[in-house]
């Protein structure tokens, strides 16, 4: 039980938060003097826990703790690589995310009760990336969907906030009974719960058909963490939970969506083993990353918008790891936290930053071979860096096509440059961007890979079904981003204008989703009146919508 002592520094982080929210109990009301001072100090403490155990495993490796349990199954702490850069990012998040509550909430007359619940959640994310036993994990799992229902029913007399959470309820129950059907299927297997001999033994097998039961762990696995990451078409609820204070905001998009593709990562032997598994993750990630990216350019609310963002990344991380590049995926995974915590922080701001912006020049078409010109050039410049760079063509497809999508992006910057005078100066600004980027993906990815080597498995040479897919992705982002850049030559085609009108909208998919669960009933003939006011102004919100996207171009995002 004592084995690896030092492994057990790590649950002081969550213990001080969960004595926080049990703090709070005591003092719910308007600026609780002792909770909010020992929250402030939870995040200190994480922070040098998180400090603590990052010096153990550079010294150890690999640190875990005796099982508290039975048979093979119960709780127990495994400090690596992976679980260390987790706790740092949420250890650094929290402490933004606390301190940014205590203004926002001040004055607020259950400010109590929000930083209770608030450092509930966080405790119980860092139980999570801690988890050294399949039981713990789902433990903390559920723990992590039940505290988050607590925040975003904070307001529950807003029926737009029962109504969001009642929709991520249902999903999160449809996800925990997934990830326990993994629990029961790799106990079965293996006769333990233990990650470490769950792991070794998936290395050690020579032949993956002796293993029945991982192929149908994989494929559940991947669609709890589908589910719990807001994808396709299960998005709807992300987009509504707008009710909750900022705070929540910024904690769910930095952190807790992110518990999806960290549950792929954590298990990624699993899904090495698996035939079946990555091309879902790679079908259905990269089709979320495209659709919210696409739906992301013609929101006019800044938090919908951001909302968005988020689905489309969680698409592009699960993608990314569908393709077996986890230490890709993990590096998207920290930069989306950081950059998303601070865009919703800092929303409000837009505002002013709009307000004080006194020429909107508005997007100039281009011609449809200078777009192609365009393209051709950002990737061009970007193979041939990953020549020098000294890549894999063969082997690394799946990280070349990664880096490929990201460069896509600075096909703007080629195709402006064509259309100006004294092209030669900006084109070549133009590919030293692109250079820079190239560098920085690449470089960045090595030394996550360096980092986590020996918590995931090798890039392995993608099969052909693997190759056809990747090509077929690669091509709908290719012909997302031509069809962005042409986009203002298009604004007065009412064809357009239409099928914009319908992307805006996601399609509809959430309100088919509204209706399949039953959401929108209000019982109360209160929450009925708000509802019914609320279905008004969203209709004269929707009919100004439209009026505007005749006089302008769509798919260009200005925010």
């Amino acid at each position: 039980m004592f084995q690896n002592l030092p492994a057990f520094i790590a649950v002081l982080s969550p213990t001080v938060f969960a004595a926080t929210a049990l703090m709070s109990w005591f003092q719910p009301g308007i600026r609780p003097a002792a909770v909010k001072r020992m929250s402030v100090a939870s995040t200190a403490v994480g922070i040098l826990v998180a400090a603590i155990c990052g010096i153990l495993v550079i010294n150890h490796d690999l640190l875990q703790t005796g099982l508290i349990g039975y048979n093979g199954l119960g709780l127990s702490l495994r400090l690596d690589a992976l679980s260390v850069i987790m706790l740092g990012m949420i250890a650094l998040l929290g402490f933004i995310i606390v301190k940014f509550s205590l203004n926002y909430l001040d004055g607020d007359q259950r400010q109590g009760i929000f930083l209770g619940r608030l450092a509930a959640t966080i405790a119980s994310v860092q139980l999570l990336v801690l988890s050294g036993n399949l039981v713990m994990l789902l433990i903390s799992w559920i723990l992590t969907s039940i505290c988050l229902h607590r925040l975003l029913v904070f307001y529950d007399h807003r029926p737009g906030a029962l109504i969001a959470a009642r929709k991520k309820f249902i999903l999160a129950r449809l996800g925990d009974i997934c990830l326990l059907a993994v629990v029961v299927l790799l106990y079965d297997q293996f006769g333990t719960g233990d990650l470490e001999t769950i792991f070794t033994a998936i290395r050690n097998s020579q032949a993956w058909g002796n293993l029945p039961g991982v192929e149908w762990a994989a494929i559940l696995l991947v669609l709890a963490a589908l589910l719990k990451s807001a994808q396709f078409p299960t998005h709807g609820w992300l987009i509504e939970v707008m009710e909750t204070p900022t705070p929540v905001s910024a904690l769910l998009h930095a952190g807790l969506l992110n518990a999806g593709p960290f549950l792929i990562i954590r298990m990624a032997y699993l899904m090495d083993a698996s035939v079946y598994a990555p091309y879902i993750l790679m079908i259905i990630g990269g089709f979320t990353a495209l659709f919210g990216s696409v739906v992301y350019l013609t929101q006019t609310s800044i938090k919908t918008a951001l909302a968005y963002s988020s689905i489309a990344h969680m698409g592009f991380s699960l993608l990314v790891c569908g393709l077996g590049v986890y230490p890709a995926a993990m590096l998207h995974l920290v930069a989306h936290s950081f950059y998303k915590a601070h865009a919703f922080l800092s929303s409000g701001s837009i505002v002013d930053v709009i307000r004080g912006s006194k020429i909107f020049s508005p997007a100039r078409p281009h011609k449809p071979l200078r777009i192609a010109i365009g393209i051709v050039l950002a990737l061009a410049v970007y193979s041939g860096f990953a020549t020098l760079w000294g890549i894999d063509f063969e082997k690394q497809l799946p990280l070349m096509a990664i880096g490929a999508i990201l460069v896509m992006g600075l096909s703007r910057l080629f195709v402006s440059a064509m259309g100006k005078a004294g092209n030669i100066a900006l084109l070549m600004r133009a590919g030293l961007l692109a250079l820079i980027v190239a560098a920085a993906f690449f470089s960045l990815e090595a030394g996550f890979h360096h980092l986590l080597s020996a918590q995931l498995p090798e890039l392995s040479a993608p099969g052909l079904g693997e190759i056809i897919l990747t090509g077929v992705i690669l091509l709908s982002f290719g012909i997302a981003v031509f069809i962005q850049l042409l986009a203002p030559g298009l604004a007065k085609n009412p064809v357009y204008t239409a099928f914009a009108i319908h992307i805006r909208n996601g399609l509809y998919v959430n309100a088919l989703f509204d209706r399949a669960v039953s959401a929108l009933k209000v019982h109360s003939p209160e929450s009925r009146q708000i509802a019914q006011f609320q279905a008004e102004q969203l209709k004269k919100v929707e009919y100004m919508h439209v009026e505007r996207l005749k006089e302008q171009p769509v798919f260009v995002n200005k925010y």
